[in-house]
Parts: structure tokens; sequence; C-alpha cells
């Protein structure tokens, strides 16, 4: 979980497909998942603009959201990184 103001951007970490972009998830708010290949994917929640919809492709750093609390107590982003639908630590991956 990142903490900052409402409205900061939130970019996509790596170029990818837009799976899923919706608030039928409990617990998540506003979220967004890409894939960004077949072992890969990356989810992004709490958000309270949402700007790509789902089938979109998207580019590394493009702006994606803004920061909300759409489904927390908090201003966030829940930022996840998924290899074969398992979590993995994101600073591993972001920081190569």
């Amino acid at each position: 979980d990142i903490t900052n103001r409402e409205g900061t951007p939130i970019i996509a970490t790596a170029k990818g497909v837009v799976v899923y972009q919706g608030d039928g998830l409990e617990g998540y708010g506003k979220l967004i998942i890409i894939k960004h290949n077949s072992e890969y994917l990356s989810a992004y929640a709490h958000n309270a603009e949402v700007f790509v919809h789902e089938g979109q492709k998207v580019a590394a750093g493009e702006k994606i959201a803004t920061m909300g609390n759409t489904g927390s107590d908090k201003t966030m982003l829940h930022f996840e990184i998924r290899k074969l639908g398992q979590p993995v630590d994101p600073l591993s991956l972001l920081t190569h």
C-alpha cells in the first residue's frame, strides 16, 4: 500500500492490456488489472478517477488513474504484481 494525496497520478508499470476495470471485487474499490504477458499481471486498487477501459492497450508510464480511497478508509494505492497468479514482491522487479 502506497499513501499520498487524493488525485496523485497512477501510472502503468509496464506495457500491457487492461483485462479488468471495475469495482466488483469487494475491498479493492475501483480496480484496474493489466496483463503484461503470459506470466505477469499488475493490479492498482482504490482509484478515484479511472482513465482506461477493459481491452485497452497501455504503455509503460501511461497515466491510468488517480489515487483515491474507494473501498478504503484512507487515500492510497494498493499495488500488486502477480506471476502466474501468485503475488510477488514488486520491489524485486521494479528496481531492475
